[in-house]
């Protein structure tokens, strides 16, 4: 695993070992990235599902202003914090949660926070048959919360596996589809915004690290 472009171009993640993540490939990566272009030059991003950091670290090899990190395994948060350090790039832009990744949506959608893309290859869901998709792929699409973060022309950045067929309600705008072996991203724009509700008290459920 390899940051592809940017600042940290060529240099190389370090990675939990083991099956416990599944870490976007580097080809998926490149292919993603040359079909935005110039786009993630300063702009804010959420990456969810991180994993490994991979995506949310390449935006930021790449120019991104910010990058909040979601990552529920503490242990994989910690491999992507040493990453940020470790590849020289600027530890002021970069936020990590410690946190279950739909909760964090929910959660941010009540402040004011607001990003240009959100970007998110959660696990791999079953195949899809003759019912609808249940991964957490179609969860993330399906929650309003997410149009309700994206700045008006923001993006969703989202995989899932070929084999699950995740269904794009007519809220979302495809602009591109790219498949790679058993992975598929896709790049939405949301096509109406959405308003977030009431500020809520009390916890944020989100752990420090």
């Amino acid at each position: 695993m390899r940051i592809i472009g940017g600042i940290a171009g060529g240099r190389l993640l370090a990675t939990p070992k083991g099956l416990t993540v599944r870490p976007t490939p580097d080809l998926v990566r490149q292919a993603v990235f040359n079909s935005l272009g110039p786009a993630v030059e300063e702009t804010d991003v959420l990456d969810l599902f991180s994993g490994t950091g991979a995506l949310g670290l390449e935006f930021l090899s790449r120019g991104a202003r910010s990058v909040l990190s979601v990552e529920l395994s503490s242990k994989h948060a910690r491999f992507i914090r040493d990453n940020v350090r470790s590849l020289g790039l600027p530890v002021a832009a970069h936020e990590l949660r410690v946190q279950e990744a739909l909760g964090a949506v929910r959660q941010l959608a009540r402040t004011d926070r607001r990003f240009d893309f959100i970007v998110a290859d959660p696990p791999f869901g079953p195949k899809t048959a003759k019912e609808r998709s249940t991964s957490l792929s179609q969860q993330l699409l399906d929650l309003p919360e997410v149009r309700s973060l994206l700045r008006v022309g923001g993006r969703l950045v989202l995989g899932h596996a070929r084999r699950d067929q995740v269904s794009v309600g007519s809220e979302w705008k495809s602009l591109r589809v790219l498949e790679h072996g058993d992975s598929t991203f896709r790049i939405l724009e949301a096509d109406a915004p959405v308003s977030p509700g009431p500020v809520p008290l009390g916890d944020s459920g989100a752990q420090a690290l």
